[in-house]
Order: structure tokens, then sequence, then C-alpha cells
């Protein structure tokens, strides 16, 4: 009876160490249990674009400079002024370019004073032969031949005489009208419709332009209507701005001045003139934006999202659930190889890939794994993406539907 007893004991007390170290255990795995962040799988409109930066310009920007040189003797505009063609912009002082005028005047006045002078001694030249002849025509013994010779060769002389006049009157007119033009080049006009955005002299500044014309204006047209940011697109990117200005895709984007608006713009050109720098090739790429308010100015940093594609109500995964990569311990026995091993095809890839092997590896980035907590592990599910924005990434297929929650993180 007390050997009954005394195995009753024993046993109680093992069944009571086995369960004080069974909860001990849980206690200890619920301690030491990981903890995750989650994110659910949802469902809303995603748009991928491209970033960039840019310059604000006008679409036109016209340098007025100076054909002569001189004092600036008077300006009529200044910055931000408005223009029309054919205003008067500045004046540089004319005085030697007027005397230079009426001294052509005169010269010109002396040829043609030459030319009478000549045209009147030809007309008695011709006179003095037309006698010579008619006594000649009466007899010879009325005028010699020696005599004849002489009213004719002067005649022809006055005639060369005559043409060398009217030449000088040519070249006397041609000098005139030279320094009409260098006159008038000292009153500096407008080219075009437009406004002021630059000015780079002063009254009384004076201006050399032996050497090369001297920029005085910069006219920008159609400021008001519209204005060009000229961005600079990586070459990885360029062919997505491309489909995007085929597909008439807006640009939109903002500027440090106007932090809370938004402005749109469409893509004009993409110029076929790579930029290398550093050994990083970018293409220049023309955004048209309306400027009806005269918000954008020029030299403006603009940063801008090209609108690539857009899907609308469509199942979305959070980006941090592609970017969580987990420990090895904390992943099922199965998918271990994802993080640890590296497949025997894998080991067989040759050292450089070719053409097709590249175009085939860029397809399978669209192939990738999330990772779900099943206690005590995670397990990976493949998924296939598509486009993505900055937070969400677009669900194409895959054993997961909108409300699972997939780990982004661990605490």
């Amino acid at each position: 009876m007390r050997l009954l007893i005394r195995l009753v004991i024993v046993l109680i007390i093992l069944s009571g160490l086995t369960a004080a170290g069974y909860q001990g255990r849980k206690a200890w795995e619920k301690r030491n249990r990981p903890e995750f962040r989650f994110a659910e799988i949802t469902t809303g409109d995603i748009q991928s674009v491209v970033n960039s930066t840019g310059e604000v310009k006008p679409v036109l920007s016209i340098s007025v400079g100076s054909f002569v040189s001189g004092p600036i003797q008077e300006l009529h505009v200044d910055f931000n002024d408005t223009v029309k063609v054919g205003q008067l912009m500045a004046e540089i002082d004319p005085r030697l370019f007027e005397a230079s005028v009426k001294s052509d005047q005169a010269t010109l006045a002396i040829r043609k004073g030459e030319v009478q002078r000549v045209g009147a001694e030809l007309k008695r030249a011709e006179a003095d032969e037309k006698r010579a002849n008619s006594l000649r025509e009466r007899g010879a013994g009325f005028i010699s031949q020696v005599e004849i010779d002489q009213v004719k060769y002067a005649r022809q002389a006055l005639e060369a005489q005559l043409l060398v006049a009217e030449a000088g009157v040519a070249q006397a007119e041609a000098s005139l009208e030279n320094s009409q033009a260098n006159l008038d080049y000292t009153r500096i006009v407008s080219p075009v419709d437009g406004i002021v955005i630059d000015r780079k002299i002063e009254p009384g500044q004076t201006l050399a332009a032996q050497f090369q014309t001297p920029e005085l204006f910069t006219v920008a047209p159609d400021i008001r209507r519209e204005m060009h940011i000229f961005a600079s697109v990586d070459e990885a990117d360029i062919g997505m701005i491309r489909d995007a200005a085929d597909a008439e895709k807006r640009v939109e984007f903002t500027v440090d001045a106007h932090p809370d608006l938004l402005f749109e713009g469409s893509i004009k050109q993409i110029r076929l003139s790579p930029v290398v720098l550093q050994n990083v090739v970018t293409y220049p790429v023309v955004v048209s934006a309306p400027n009806p308010d005269q918000k954008l100015m020029p030299g403006m940093t603009a940063d801008l999202s090209f609108q690539i594609e857009e899907r609308k109500d469509c199942q979305r995964l959070p980006n941090a659930a592609l970017r969580y990569f987990p420990e090895v311990e904390l992943v099922r026995e199965q998918d271990k190889y994802l993080i640890t091993g590296i497949t025997e095809d894998e080991l067989d890839q040759p050292d450089q890939e070719s053409a097709a092997e590249k175009t085939s590896a860029a397809e399978k980035r669209t192939q990738r794994y999330v990772w779900v907590w099943e206690e005590p592990t995670l397990r990976a599910i493949p998924v296939t993406i598509g486009i993505r924005d900055s937070k969400w990434t677009e669900l194409v297929s895959g054993d997961v539907k909108v409300g699972d929650r997939l780990v982004t993180a661990k605490k």
C-alpha cells in the first residue's frame, strides 16, 4: 500500500515538473517570439513617374545688340518693361555719325556736279565733231584729217570721263547709305514684341563694337503665354519618356517660389543631343507649360514628374513588403534557399551575359517574393508585379488577395 502511495506521489511530482517545464517553455517562446510590422494588400490607383529637375527658360530669348560704337546717350526701357516691335530702347551719341552723313552728302553733291561738268564738255565735243564732219563732207580742203581725229578722240575721252564721274556718284551714294545706316544704328529698337528680361548697359557707358557686337538687352517674346523647362533625363529612362510623349502624357512640376502650387505641362521635344558628364549620359527634354499669371520666371529650378503609366482600381502591394528580406532562422525550411543558397542553375550561369540573356533577366525582375507569418516561421509567396509609385506596386498575379497582411519589417 505504501509503495502504491509512493508511486502516485512520484507520478504527481513528475507531472507537475513536466507541466511546469511546458509552461515555462511556452512562456519563453512567447517572450522570444519575433514581432513584425505588417501592411495589407489594398486596391487603388497607381501612377508610374520618372522624376527629374530642370531650368525654366523663355520660349525664345532675343539678344539686342549694337552694330556701332559710342557712348550711350539715353536709355528708354528698363528691366521688365514691355516693348513693341520697332520701339526705341536706347540711343547712342549720334554726333560723329551725323557728321559723317553730312560729309558724304557733300561728297555726293561734288560728284553730281562733276557729272554735269563732264556732260557739258561732252556735248561741246560732240558739237565740234559734228561741225568737223560737215566741213569734211564739203571738201577735203576745208579741214584736215588730223583735226577730225582730234575732235573725235576728244569726244571719246569725255565720254570715258563721264562714265568715271557717274561711277563716282554711285560710290558717293553708297558711302552716304553706309553713313546713314550707321546713324540709324545709333537708335536701338526692339525687333520683337516682348518683355525686357535683362539689361546690360548703363547711361554714359561707351560701347566698342569693333571686334564683336555688344549685347545690350535680352527680350523674351510670348513670356506670358508659354515657358519652357529644360530637363535632363537619364539614358535609362529616356525610352519611357519617349513612350510618354507618344501617348501625350502630362508632366507635373513644382518650383521653390510656389511650393503650394502644382504646375502642368506637356513634353514638347526630346533632343537627340546627349550630354556626357562623368560617364553619365543624359538627354535634354523640353517641357512646355502655360504661364498666364507669370508665376514661372526665367532661371527657376523645377522638380518634374513625367507621367509614364497609370492603373485605376488595381490590386497593389506596399513597396516595403517587397523590400523586406528576412533572417534565415525565421524562414521555413522549404524557403531557406531563397535566403542562403544559390541554385545549380545560377552556378552554371556564364560570367558575361549575352544581350538576349540580359533581356530575359530584365523580364524576370517582375517576379518577386513577399513574406507572410505562419507561426512559427515566415513563408515566401511568389508574386508578379507591374508598375510602381513611391508607395505602392501593382500586383499582377500571386497567391495573395486584398486584405492579406504582408510582413514589411521586424520590430
